[in-house]
């Protein structure tokens, strides 16, 4: 995110010396991205950012998955997946995945562990509920409607606050994930036809600092999962600044663009990643030609597995298949699909959707975790028809 920012305590020039009150040095820490030759940000500890006194296996939640075979279009209720004393770490239940990016679901009212994903960048939707995520940057305050988006690496927490649960919508990558190119001049700076802008993220304000000794963070990473045990607190940043950092933006302030007549998945788009995008369907007003039909066409994904997450609202296109909030569809590559029969008729003379939707479109095939067989109502496939296969 080629945004500069900076908080707390830095000295006037970079790689020169930073002393605190007593006189010794702070550490100097460069996290940055593409081996130096992309953002980063330069991080000022108190400690050793290097140190461990103990290293032990984290028996990761199951991450087994399973081909989507038969290959059919799905209907997954995320909403009656069971959570018990989760928290939104390692209470997560993976729903979909491939090498590229993976989904997970957790409903969650206990603080995380002290947590890093050292495989990808994550992107967590709040579907409901607040929280505060801490940071070794700084605190963000998140609620309902926020994506957070976290860079690899970054040692984080989430505490829940509030009284409802905390559900989260987790989508993991092997990759960065970052706004799409088109939406940013060759500098980085959000262009005039980019549906949301710098104004509209929020990143930590203030370093979080904390004291403590022999803290344990949890760490993902390609080989599985690992327990670091830190001699003192990962929380000692007194003072970064760069491009690279953990940030909150709010589906209500992205900015739908409309046309008169359909316009095509790539205008909802919200963040990028290798082998995947992320889009989302906000409330808006809908195509205005005087013949439009405003839901979509049907529509052969060629390329790419289509993820809708199913957030608010009332989805016009699905009316008649069973989904409704909590749901998530899954239309795999060589099916096509779209509206549900009568809604194309029902949507005439319509001008304004009242919808939020997530969606992930994959350009690799996408397999069925745990959670996503689990969560499966076993008849959406046939919605169109009518009827299924002869007992």
């Amino acid at each position: 995110m080629s945004f500069y920012r900076q908080a707390g305590s830095i000295p006037p020039k970079r790689h020169t010396q930073h002393r605190r009150p007593d006189g010794g040095l702070y550490s100097e820490e460069l996290v940055g991205e593409e081996g130096f030759s992309s953002d980063s940000s330069l991080l000022y500890h108190r400690g050793i950012p290097s140190a461990i006194v103990d290293a032990r296996p984290w028996e990761l939640p199951d991450q087994t998955l399973t081909p989507n075979a038969p290959l059919v279009p799905r209907h997954l209720k995320l909403h009656e997946l069971k959570f018990q004393d989760a928290d939104a770490v390692t209470g997560r239940r993976l729903v979909l995945g491939n090498a590229d990016v993976r989904i997970s679901y957790a409903v969650s009212e206990a603080p995380s562990p002290y947590y890093r994903n050292a495989t990808g960048d994550e992107c967590v939707y709040v579907e409901r509920g607040t929280a505060v995520v801490e940071t070794v940057f700084g605190s963000l305050d998140v609620g309902a409607g926020d994506y957070v988006i976290l860079p690899r690496t970054t040692t984080h927490r989430w505490a829940p606050t509030g009284d409802e649960p905390l559900r989260t919508y987790a989508i993991e990558a092997s990759s960065h994930i970052a706004p799409p190119k088109r939406y940013l001049s060759r500098y980085g700076q959000f262009l005039e036809h980019a549906p949301y802008c710098e104004r509209d993220l929020r990143g930590p304000a203030e370093p979080l600092l904390a004291d403590g000794t022999d803290v344990e963070v949890y760490v993902k990473h390609r080989g599985g999962g690992t327990i670091h045990v830190l001699p003192e607190h990962p929380f000692d940043v007194v003072g970064w600044d760069g491009c690279l950092y953990p940030y909150a933006f709010n589906i209500a302030d992205f900015e739908p663009i409309t046309g008169r007549i359909h316009q095509p998945p790539p205008v909802h788009q919200v963040f990028e990643g290798t082998n995947f995008v992320i889009c989302n369907f906000v409330p808006r007003k809908v195509d205005y030609h005087p013949l439009a039909v405003p839901v979509p066409y049907y529509h052969s994904n060629v390329d790419s597995d289509e993820v809708m997450f199913y957030v608010d609202g009332d989805y016009e296109a699905r009316k008649g298949s069973g989904i409704g909030v909590g749901s998530i569809s899954l239309h795999p590559g060589g099916h096509s699909h779209g509206p549900q029969p009568g809604a194309v008729e029902r949507s005439l003379g319509v001008d304004f959707f009242d919808e939020t939707a997530v969606m992930v479109d994959t350009f690799r095939p996408l397999d069925l975790g745990e959670a996503g067989l689990a969560a499966d109502d076993g008849r959406y496939a046939w919605s169109w028809s009518g009827r299924g296969p002869v007992a």
